[in-house]
């Protein structure tokens, strides 16, 4: 903890890789509750990517030393987690109240640790929790809708997926403080290279060694928002299918989540059809309610879309054309980007042709709906609070 809580120190002195190197090999043995193997792993992946690129993408490390891989390795089997960062490390795990008793908003929350990009890397990290928090809301009304299908209650189903739409649309709502806490120029050209992984990385072609774990090089990818459980949860409770390419990514992206989280999903797309059974039904409100719950999903993939562009694809066009203006001024903050990850996201997709090809795929689960039914459903009274019981194994588990 004692390097992990000075990371952005280390790298600006160019100092992190030697204080790593002289770090005694932990034994993790003492590490017994859930909560202190997710510290751990927050701690041990921040470090590792300060220490993988401390010195930008020319002057990358093939080996991961022995005294932080093999803590790391660990403490990733123990939790089902890769030994990378990822979204469950930076974003969910990665937040404490300044005040305990206070507000769950931006200006009582802080960083646990950090990495370079000083406020708009708290900005992204703390915007994006709070995207998650939003979802609250649906996450816990898909036992109620996937209970009514099963019951055939068509008002239950329908009361759930409008509190499912409305938490869409406060997630939309959470994702547009991006813009008041991130700078576009520090997230490009500081913040990306310490998300990134050793996966479709030209960078680091070769992946990274796990020194003491295997002798041969392993590949992981960077963080990615597709390695957050909720669209996942969505696109499987609205039956949305994804193409090939797409999908195998987004699959992938499910082996970087909690094993809780994973297996939710799971749990999701094993249960009846939500779309069959809203045919079935031939009801306006719940047609209405259905396809409320689409438009507000694609509403927020296109504004992820929205951000995306600013985030990434306009500071990558200034980073090209001071290159080829021979102008690589460090007064220019986008100059300092990685060349590698122009056209990919962290996690090593082709971002503005995934996200739109992901987008799509989702209007393609529309129902034909008449505008009657709409109006209700848009303008209808708040949905009921229902009483219910259920199977919610993962839903109860006190694990983030």
């Amino acid at each position: 903890m004692d390097i992990a809580l000075h990371v952005t120190e280390l790298i600006y002195s160019h100092t992190l890789r030697s204080h790593i190197l002289k770090m005694p090999l932990l034994n993790t043995r003492f590490l017994e509750s859930h909560r202190e193997l997710r510290l751990a792993h927050l701690a041990l992946s921040v470090m590792t990517m300060g220490y993988v690129w401390q010195e930008g993408e020319n002057d990358t490390v093939k080996m991961l030393p022995r005294n932080l891989a093999i803590p790391y390795w660990k403490v990733s089997q123990s939790l089902g987690l890769p030994p990378i960062l990822t979204h469950a490390d930076a974003v969910l795990a990665n937040w404490k109240k300044r005040d305990p008793h206070g507000p769950f908003d931006m200006e009582n929350l802080e960083l646990l640790v950090t990495l370079p990009g000083g406020d708009s890397v708290r900005g992204f990290f703390m915007v994006t929790l709070l995207v998650e928090l939003a979802a609250v809301p649906a996450i816990k009304s898909i036992p109620l809708v996937i209970n009514g299908v099963q019951c055939g209650d068509a008002e239950t189903v329908t009361s759930a997926l409008e509190e499912i739409s409305q938490a869409m649309e406060g997630m939309t709502d959470a994702l547009k403080l991006m813009h008041a806490y991130v700078k576009p120029e520090v997230f490009y050209g500081i913040i990306r290279i310490y998300l990134s992984g050793w996966k479709d990385n030209s960078s680091m072609p070769a992946g990274l060694v796990y020194e003491g774990i295997q002798a041969e090089p392993m590949e992981y990818s960077g963080g990615s928002a597709a390695q957050s459980s909720l669209l996942h949860c969505f696109d499987e409770l609205l039956g949305v299918k994804h193409e090939e390419n797409c999908g195998a990514f987004l699959t992938r992206m499910r082996n970087y989540m909690p094993s809780s989280h994973k297996h939710l999903i799971q749990d999701i797309s094993l249960q009846p059809s939500l779309r069959g059974f809203v045919q079935q039904e031939a009801s306006e409100l719940l047609t209405a309610a259905f396809q409320l719950c689409v438009t507000k999903l694609m509403a927020l993939r296109s504004y992820h879309i929205n951000v995306v562009s600013r985030f990434i694809t306009v500071p990558a066009a200034r980073a090209r054309q001071l290159r080829s203006q021979g102008n690589s001024s460090q007064e220019e903050t986008v100059s300092r980007a990685p060349t590698a990850l122009e056209e990919t996201g962290t996690g090593g997709s082709g971002i503005m042709s995934f996200l739109k090809t992901v987008r799509d795929r989702t209007r393609d689960v529309s129902l034909p709906l008449d505008n009657r039914a709409m109006q209700k459903s848009t303008n209808g009274a708040q949905p009921q609070n229902t009483q219910y019981t259920t199977h919610q194994t993962h839903l109860q588990s006190n694990t983030f």
